[in-house]
């Protein structure tokens, strides 16, 4: 191949000249050229290498069908494998390399594979290095070297400096593709009134007409595309997305399309993002993305040289560049002519076009003898010869089925036309399952039960002027679907050529020995997909797992239809009956940072701040991640650190007053004349007959047993119930009642709603907790025979409307009091003006840990989806009077076992050592193992002044009663001596509670 830049012509800006670096080399190219066509101007030939013989490889189409012009592009964090030169539009300071090449793509020394093809050929792996009586041994000694030979590029270990982006839309009718067909469509469906989305994956709006030269009507392709692209843009109806690509249909109308926002740019923009996802929710969806040309599977049809016939068309007509000097054009259809009459316009000179049908179409044959290009019927391409690129070509003679080698003919490009595919991917990423066409040689697209119609090539229809009525159809078939005046639509029929294609699959000559290529990347011979046949491998799936085939970057855009053709003539069936491989998204690869979008780092889940966020913050609260939450961690002072700033919390809580934000704790609005009776199903103890303006606290269980979560369920009336659950336990709680009220009781009246985000709450608790309450809230008798424990009022504080419930996480007086989201700023300040003065702190989840270890009261940590209510201390709740979920099950003498591990308290024998949760206790003697428990949160007590813990130990507090077990903790290479004792700590009598 000997590329160069011809004089004119093209769509390129001639005026300005771009820098570019390929493998080291320094090239130069124009705006409007894409990386694929600079380097056939620059006359580089050799692109890429092919995965197992590296093979060379150079471009071989002008799209997102290509399988041997695979790059790398960027560098360091930026470094993106695998990418197809001929979809990379260029920029100034591009920087592209070769990839699976070493030292160059121009010279590799892994060529010497292609030496041993003999001996591995398709599935050569499974029966190399595995097997009868190899063992495993085998195949972790080869494992090492086959995955370090696996793969085409490196891709970049640094994070990604670039962001992305999701945007969702809503449109009357999707466009997918800007050809003839898609722009008619568009502008039919916009002349009648509906919202239209067009995306194009190209950065050109026209499709295959940015290189047609056969004319539309009376216009040329040129002045048409213009005209149509010109009126849509104006239309505030349109609106037109150029390189964005849609790489899936989904349900309900849904479409996923990748937009490449800033690959086109020599420096990223800061504030702009790499890629776009878009999620278009569409009434209507139009497919309009054009057919892909094959290629004819003959001699070392891999080498540098030998590319598609449109391909070759396009570089000459769009970007003025000459992909070879002598051409050879090899068809089996009509459009090989019109490629070989551009070819020779452009000044390319074409040694011959071989047909390998018997006669020419009339037309183009008349121009083809007035241009001189000698026409030779019923000849095929037979074998390429030269090593890094075409010198020659020689053909056959094609007599039924047999092909008899004839001369040869000099030349550095052959261009093959072996047929057209339509695309229909999309289509049948609906359920449409494609079907085999003979007239056309081509799988179409079939029925389909939605709101998906596909127009021009993608339904099989060539000429250009029957795309522009095909896609006229479509675009009033939509718009008559939604309800609006549209003509009558009138549908092309498929086809188009003057003759019949006569498909060549494959030329096979006697004696040849050089391979024939169905999939250029992974090196997938002829031969090899007969021999998966005679090994048994019948189906198209089968097939493709077996010998990779279609599994390359370009997924068998080009060559899976010949492999199948191939494969049902060895079976000896039709192509009909064989199949093709099911079709799943992406069309095209898609960035997995397009996927994630802005959902990473810090915003992999998004961050809920309570209402009272800021208000911490100003305080110098440092904040942690409880679940989906920002909560405050501790309140540091001068000079403080963790350690020292929770006990401090902690202690003053105890002997004075604080005031802890528990906004994030779940909280739930269970309404509705049954509300009491489905609690009392929910929880395994009663609610039905508590009093309005009374709290209880209870646990639910799930269906086998196990603690699921628990809470305080406040009565407010007859039928509202106030329900709080665990921070991190909100959601799945909610959603557990809700399917208990659609699946398995829909008879009852109850209704259930989230309202934690409604209420900003504030725990106050210590001593002196009434007193800060006396002097802020309104409207409540604070005193203990008016307000006993576990009563619920509503009041005011700063002049907004609160419920206040006495309950305690802490062990001490305690109250929670809520108020509207809106009020949370205020009612914080309110209370620290009252507690401030009287010693009061605030203090976070640090201190509350260690407040809840020191009475006994289990959290996450214990409720890990195993442990049961007896394991808790806490089977006493459990009703007699009443069923209620998992009460059964919770009975199983498995969960009744003496050994079960049940909760304890531990302190350390030694009261200067320090505990650490998840430490596996274990009997002294056997300190190995599992042990006989684990310890589940530990802290330093303020109260005790050293360290205590909760933990599960097999038998509880009965076995272990006088004994010392020991926290083995390897991880931290530590071993704590404790004892087991009860897990309440601090006033395990209540006293503090009632006070």
């Amino acid at each position: 191949m000997s590329g160069w830049r011809l004089d004119e012509g093209g769509l390129i800006d001639r005026s300005r000249t771009i820098g570019f670096g390929f493998d080291g080399r320094r090239y130069q190219g124009h705006p409007g050229d894409t990386l694929a066509s600079a380097l056939l101007a620059a006359g580089v030939g050799i692109v890429g290498r092919s995965f197992k013989y590296h093979r060379p490889r150079g471009v071989m189409s002008a799209g997102v069908e290509e399988a041997g012009a695979l790059v790398t592009v960027g560098a360091g964090a930026r470094r993106d494998p695998n990418v197809r030169a001929t979809a990379v539009e260029l920029f100034d300071g591009l920087e592209a390399h070769g990839q699976h090449a070493w030292p160059s793509v121009r010279f590799d020394l892994g060529a010497i594979a292609g030496l041993f093809s003999r001996f591995i050929p398709a599935g050569f792996y499974y029966k190399t290095f595995m097997g009868p009586g190899r063992g495993t041994g085998a195949w972790m000694l080869y494992e090492r070297a086959i995955r370090r030979s696996a793969g085409m590029g490196a891709a970049s270990r640094e994070p990604d400096p670039d962001t992305y982006e999701t945007t969702h839309a809503h449109c009357d009718v999707l466009v997918a593709g800007s050809g003839p067909a898609g722009l008619e469509a568009a502008l039919a469906a916009a002349e009648a009134g509906l919202r239209v989305i067009v995306a194009e994956q190209d950065f050109a709006l026209g499709g295959a007409l940015l290189w047609e030269s056969e004319p539309v009507g009376e216009n040329s392709p040129a002045d048409w595309r213009s005209a149509r692209v010109e009126a849509l843009q104006r239309s505030d109806r349109v609106t037109c997305l150029p390189r964005t690509t849609v790489f899936g249909l989904y349900d309900g109308g849904v479409a996923g399309m990748l937009e490449r926002v800033t690959d086109h740019l020599a420096e990223p923009w800061p504030d702009l993002p790499r890629h776009r996802l878009w999620i278009v929710r569409a009434k209507q969806t139009i497919v309009a993305t054009g057919a892909l040309e094959r290629t004819i599977a003959f001699g070392n049809n891999d080498r540098p040289g030998v590319m598609l016939a449109d391909a070759a068309r396009s570089y000459a007509r769009r970007f003025g560049v000459a992909a070879g000097r002598r051409a050879v054009v090899a068809t089996d259809n009509d459009s090989g002519y019109r490629a070989a009459i551009d070819l020779a316009r452009a000044g390319i000179e074409v040694a011959a076009l071989l047909d390998s049908r018997e006669r020419s179409p009339e037309g183009p044959a008349a121009e083809l003898k007035r241009i001189g290009i000698p026409v030779r019927h019923g000849t095929v391409p037979v074998q390429a010869a030269g090593r890094a690129a075409v010198r020659r070509l020689r053909v056959g003679r094609r007599t039924g089925r047999q092909v008899r080698a004839a001369d040869w003919i000099e030349c550095d490009l052959v261009a093959v036309s072996g047929g057209w595919s339509p695309v229909v991917h999309l289509a049948s990423h609906r359920g449409s399952r494609p079907v085999y066409d003979d007239s056309l040689a081509a799988f179409m697209p079939g029925p389909i039960d939605e709101p998906v119609h596909v127009a021009g090539a993608a339904a099989g229809i060539w000429r250009v002027e029957d795309c522009v009525h095909s896609g006229r159809a479509a675009g009033n078939i939509a718009a008559r679907a939604l309800g609006r005046s549209a003509p009558e639509p009138e549908l092309p029929s498929p086809g188009g050529w003057s003759l019949a294609i006569r498909p060549v699959w494959e030329v096979r000559v006697d004696g040849q020995g050089a391979k024939r290529f169905v999939d250029p990347q992974n090196d997938v011979t002829t031969a090899d997909i007969r021999l998966a046949h005679r090994e048994g491998f019948a189906s198209a799936e089968h097939l493709k797992r077996y010998t990779t085939l279609g599994m390359a970057a370009d997924q068998g855009k080009v060559g899976n239809v010949i492999g199948l053709a191939i494969l049902a003539e060895a079976a000896g069936r039709p192509i009909a009956e064989t199949g093709t491989t099911t079709f799943r998204p992406p069309y095209t690869p898609v960035t997995l940072g397009t996927l994630a979008g802005r959902g990473c780092g810090p915003h992999f889940r998004p961050t809920r701040r309570t209402p009272m966020d800021r208000w911490h913050r100003q305080r110098g609260a440092v904040m942690t991640d409880a679940g989906l939450w920002q909560r405050p961690w501790y309140y540091p002072r001068d000079g403080e650190d963790l350690a020292t700033a929770y006990v401090r919390e902690a202690r003053a809580v105890r002997g004075g007053v604080g005031l802890c934000d528990v906004s994030t704790l779940g909280k739930i609005a269970v309404q509705g004349p049954d509300a009491g009776a489905f609690l009392d199903r929910v929880y395994v103890n009663g609610f039905s007959g508590l009093a309005a303006g009374r709290a209880r606290y209870g646990v639910m269980l799930r269906d086998d047993g196990i603690v699921m979560d628990d809470g305080t369920v406040w009565r407010l009336a007859e039928t509202d119930f106030f329900v709080t659950t665990t921070t991190a336990n909100a959601a799945t709680v909610l959603a557990w009642l809700e399917e208990l009220l659609e699946t398995r009781w829909p008879e009852l009246r109850v209704c259930v709603t989230a309202v934690t985000e409604q209420w900003a709450g504030m725990a106050v608790a210590g001593p002196r907790a009434r007193d800060v309450l006396a002097a802020v809230i309104e409207e409540i008798d604070l005193s203990d025979a008016a307000f006993p424990f576990m009563a619920v009022r509503d009041g005011r504080v700063a002049g907004a409307p609160c419920r206040v419930a006495r309950l305690s996480f802490s062990g001490e007086l305690a109250y929670e009091v809520m108020v509207p989201a809106d009020h949370g700023e205020a009612m914080c300040a309110a209370l620290w003006r009252a507690a401030e003065p009287v010693g009061g702190v605030l203090y976070g989840l640090e201190a509350l840990g260690a407040l809840r270890i020191e009475k006994g009261h289990v959290a996450g940590q214990e409720l890990d989806g195993r442990t049961t209510l007896d394991d808790l201390g806490l089977g006493g709740m459990a009703s007699s009077s009443k069923p209620f979920i998992g009460d059964v099950l919770r009975k199983r003498p498995e969960f009744a076992r003496p050994d079960r591990q049940r909760l304890v308290g531990i302190v350390p024998v030694d009261r200067a050592r320090t505990l650490h949760a998840g430490a596996i206790l274990c009997a002294p003697e056997k300190v190995a193992g599992h042990g006989e428990g684990w310890v589940s949160s530990v802290t330093f007590s303020p109260e005790l002044g050293h360290w205590i813990g909760l933990a599960l130990i097999s038998g509880g507090l009965e076995a272990w009663r006088d004994r010392i077990a020991v926290a083995a903790d390897p991880v931290r290479g530590s071993d704590v001596e404790v004892e087991i004792v009860a897990p309440r700590f601090v006033d395990p009598e209540g006293s503090r509670l009632h006070g």
